[in-house]
C-alpha cells in the first residue's frame, strides 16, 4: 500500500505553499487534500493567508485549476495567490519558440515603413531615415542603419543592435534610448553595435568584436541559424 503523502503544507513568511505530488492521480490527490484542509490550520479569526500551489510536473486542465481553488476557498481561511506548474503549455512552448527564432528579412527599410519581429531580426539592406525596424530579439543589420532600431521591444535588456555602417536616428533597447554615437555632428560609424550597459544604465556603443564579452551568448546566432 502506497503511503506517501501527496500534499506537503509548508508555512512560508507570506503565507502557505502547497507542495502537492505529480505522480498520483488528481483524484488521489484530492482526496488527500481536502481531508488535510479539514485540519483547520487556520482559525477564521485570522487574517486571509496567501496559499503558493506548487504542481510540480503535473498539467491541470483549467477545471481542475477551478477545483483546487475552490475547494482551498471553502475549507480555510485562505486565498490562492499563484499556481505554478514545471510543464510548459504548447502555446507557451511556440511562443518560447518564435522569441529566440531569427527572422531573416532583405530588404531596403524606406521612409515611413515599419518591421516588427518576434525573436531576432536579421536584415540583409539597408535601413533609410524614416524607416523603423523592431524585435522582440537582437537586431543584425547587413547594411546601414540611418533609421529607428528598437531591440529587446517586449523588455528585453540584454538585447543587442548591430550594423555595417551605424549612423541612427534613434537607437532604442527596452525603455532605453539613445541617438546617434557621440551625438549627431559626429559621422557614422562601421561594424558598430549598441547594448545596455548595466552598471552606467544606458545604451552603450562599441566594436561588434568587444560586445561578444559583453553578451557571449551572442556566439549561438550562428548555431541556432544552421539547426533552427
Amino acid at each position: 500500500m502506497d503511503h506517501k503523502q501527496k500534499v506537503m503544507i509548508k508555512g512560508t513568511r507570506d503565507g502557505l505553499t502547497l507542495q502537492l505530488d505529480d505522480q498520483c492521480t488528481f483524484e488521489d490527490l484530492i482526496e488527500e487534500l481536502e481531508g488535510k484542509l479539514s485540519e483547520n490550520l487556520v482559525s477564521e479569526e485570522e487574517p486571509l493567508i496567501r496559499v503558493s500551489i506548487q504542481l510540480g510536473y503535473r498539467y491541470i486542465t483549467p477545471d481542475q485549476e477551478e477545483v483546487l481553488k475552490e475547494m482551498i476557498r471553502e475549507k480555510q481561511h485562505l486565498v490562492v495567490e499563484e499556481i505554478d506548474s514545471k510543464v510548459m503549455t504548447k502555446e507557451a512552448a511556440m511562443e518560447w519558440e518564435q522569441d529566440r527564432s531569427v527572422n531573416p528579412v532583405s530588404q531596403t527599410i524606406r521612409s515611413g515603413q515599419v518591421i516588427d519581429v518576434k525573436g531576432d531580426l536579421l536584415l540583409i539592406g539597408d535601413v533609410n531615415p524614416g524607416g523603423t525596424v523592431r524585435a522582440t530579439g537582437n537586431i543584425f543589420i547587413l547594411g546601414k542603419l540611418f533609421g529607428v532600431a528598437h531591440a529587446g521591444s517586449s523588455g528585453w535588456k540584454g538585447a543587442v543592435i548591430a550594423a555595417s555602417y551605424m549612423e541612427p536616428t534613434q537607437l532604442r533597447i527596452s525603455d532605453k534610448i539613445s541617438r546617434s554615437p557621440d551625438q549627431e555632428e559626429v559621422e557614422g560609424v562601421y561594424m558598430e553595435c549598441g547594448f545596455i550597459d548595466e552598471k552606467e544604465e544606458n545604451i552603450r556603443i562599441d566594436r561588434i568584436q568587444k560586445v561578444v564579452k559583453w553578451r557571449p551568448e551572442l556566439v549561438s546566432l550562428e548555431r541556432r541559424m544552421n539547426h533552427g
